[in-house]
C-alpha cells in the first residue's frame, strides 16, 4: 500500500468507539439497544459473536427505541447481550483499473483466487446519486452489441438503458453473456444478482470466456446469500461502472437480474415491518428501482454507462409489477418470447413487441426504412400465421401477404444467431436490405 493510501486509511480510524448490545432476535432481524441516537437508516454496525466472529449488519429501521439491524451473513453464534460496535466507515469501495478481469463478491472482496485487489485512491459510495439531469450529456452514437437482431431492429446508443424481459429458461443469461463477450464497449461490468451457485463458474468459463473476462469486472451474489448481499451486489455493480465512466470510458453495465434485486428488497422491507402491496412487494421496492437504474446513462464528461438489465417475468406475465415498473423507467425493452424459443430460434427476440426509444434518432432514413419494411413483412405474416399453418390461406389472395410468406423465412434466418457467432453493427443493415431486395421464388 502506498503512503497516500495508508494516510487515507489512518484518517478513517475513529477517535473513539461506540457500543450497544443485542436486545432481541426476531427472524432475520437483530434489535439493538444503546445506539439508536447514533444510528441512521443504512448505517453499518459490527456484531461480535462467539469465537471471535464479527458480523457486519445494516440498520433497516427502528422500533420501540431500538435499532433494527439486518445481517450480511448468517446469525449463527449471535445471541442476547452480544456487543454491537458502530462502524464509522462509509459504505463505499475504492475501485482501480486493476479490477478488470477480476470476480468480486457484494462486499468488493475478490473470490477468484487471484490475490488481493488493488486499492484505488477515490471512494465511490455504493448508493450514490446519478449526475443531475440538466448536466448530463445526451444519449448519442450507436454501440455494437454483437447481436444481429439487437444491432438492426433494436439499435442501442451509448448511454441508453434497455431491459431484457423474459420468463425462466428462455435465454436471458446466455444472451447477456454473448453481449458481454462481443460488445464493442471499452469495458463491461456484470452483476450476477441472486444467481445459481452452480452456474457462476459455467458463466465465467463457458459463456463469458477468457477474452470476455479480460475486459470485464464481475460482481457475484448467489441465491443462498442474504438479501442485503444480493441487493448490495447491484449497488456495487453500478458503483464500479461509475468509476470506469469517470475515467472517460464507454461502459456496458449488465445486471442479471433486476427482479432478484427487487425480491431482495422485498425481503428486507417485510422484515422491517413495511406493509406489502402488489404481489407482496413493499413500497421501498418501487422507490429503489429508479434510484438504481437512473445511475446508468451518460455522464457529465465523455464517459457513458450503457445499461442492459434483465427482468425475470414471473409466469410469462409481462404486466407483472416489477416488469411494468422497470419498463416505465428504461429507454426501451427487449422481449424474449417462449414460443419463439420453442421453435428453436435463438435469440428468441420478439422484434414486434420490443422497442428502442432512441433508435429512430440515431439511424439515418435509409436504415429506418429498411427496418420498417422488415417489420411490415413480419407483421403481415404473423397476422395470418394461423391460417397459413392450417392451409386455409390461398396464395394470390393478397400480394402483400404472398410477399411476406416468401420473405419471412429469410428474416427468421437473419434473426437467428449461434452462441459462438459474432455479428457486427456495420454489416447488419446491409445484410437486411439485401435480404429484402433479393429475388425469391
Amino acid at each position: 500500500m502506498s503512503l497516500p493510501d495508508l494516510m487515507d486509511e489512518i484518517a478513517l480510524i475513529p477517535d473513539y468507539h461506540r457500543f450497544g448490545r443485542v436486545a432481541g432476535v426476531s427472524g432475520m432481524l437483530l434489535e439493538v439497544g444503546g445506539l439508536p441516537q447514533r444510528l441512521t437508516i443504512g448505517g453499518r454496525c459490527i456484531v461480535a459473536g462467539q469465537e471471535g466472529r464479527r458480523l457486519i449488519c445494516e440498520v433497516v429501521g427502528f422500533r420501540n427505541g431500538r435499532a433494527l439491524l439486518m445481517p450480511f451473513g448468517a446469525l449463527d453464534g449471535i445471541g442476547l447481550g452480544c456487543k454491537v460496535e458502530l462502524s464509522e466507515r462509509p459504505a463505499a469501495i475504492y475501485p482501480d483499473d486493476g479490477w478488470l478481469g477480476r470476480v468480486v463478491n457484494a462486499m468488493g472482496e475478490p473470490i477468484d483466487g487471484k490475490g488481493p485487489l488493488p486499492h484505488g485512491r477515490r471512494a465511490y459510495p455504493l448508493r450514490s446519486q446519478p449526475p443531475p439531469a440538466h448536466a448530463r450529456r445526451r444519449v448519442q452514437g450507436k454501440i455494437d452489441l454483437g447481436i444481429r437482431a439487437l444491432n438492426t431492429f433494436l439499435t442501442c446508443c451509448r448511454g441508453q438503458r434497455m431491459g431484457i424481459f423474459a420468463g425462466s429458461g428462455v435465454g436471458k443469461s446466455v444472451l447477456l453473456s454473448m453481449i458481454a463477450r462481443y460488445t464493442a464497449a471499452d469495458a463491461t461490468v456484470i452483476g450476477l444478482v441472486g444467481e445459481r451457485g452452480r452456474e457462476v463458474q459455467e458463466f465465467l468459463e463457458d459463456d463469458l470466456g477468457p477474452e470476455g473476462l479480460k475486459r470485464s469486472i464481475v460482481v457475484v451474489a448467489t441465491s443462498d446469500e442474504s438479501p442485503l448481499m444480493r441487493r448490495q451486489a447491484a449497488y456495487l455493480t453500478l458503483a464500479v461502472a461509475e468509476f470506469l465512466r469517470d475515467r472517460d470510458r464507454d461502459v456496458l453495465c449488465l445486471i442479471d437480474s433486476v427482479t432478484r434485486f427487487a425480491m431482495a428488497q422485498r425481503e428486507i422491507g417485510l422484515s422491517a415491518g413495511e406493509p406489502p402491496t402488489t404481489k407482496g412487494y413493499t413500497p421501498t421496492v418501487f422507490a429503489e428501482l429508479p434510484r438504481l437504474l437512473e445511475r446508468a446513462g451518460p455522464g457529465t464528461g465523455r464517459g457513458t454507462i450503457t445499461g442492459l438489465f434483465s427482468v425475470l417475468v414471473e409466469g410469462d406475465d409481462h404486466n407483472e409489477p416489477i416488469a411494468d415498473a422497470v419498463r416505465g423507467i428504461l429507454d426501451g425493452h427487449i422481449m424474449l418470447d417462449r414460443a419463439i424459443a420453442e421453435r428453436g430460434r435463438f435469440p428468441a427476440v420478439n422484434v414486434l413487441r420490443s422497442i428502442s426509444r432512441t433508435m429512430p434518432g440515431c439511424n439515418n432514413e435509409a436504415e429506418n426504412a429498411t427496418v420498417a419494411a422488415a417489420r411490415q413483412f413480419i407483421t403481415a405474416y404473423e397476422d395470418m400465421a394461423e391460417l397459413i399453418r392450417l392451409g386455409a390461406y390461398k396464395r394470390g389472395s393478397d400480394a402483400r401477404i404472398d410477399e411476406a410468406i416468401r420473405r419471412y423465412p429469410l428474416i427468421e434466418a437473419f434473426l437467428a444467431q449461434q452462441k459462438q457467432e459474432r455479428a457486427d453493427l456495420a454489416s447488419g443493415y446491409d445484410q437486411l436490405a439485401a435480404l429484402l431486395k433479393a429475388p425469391v421464388a
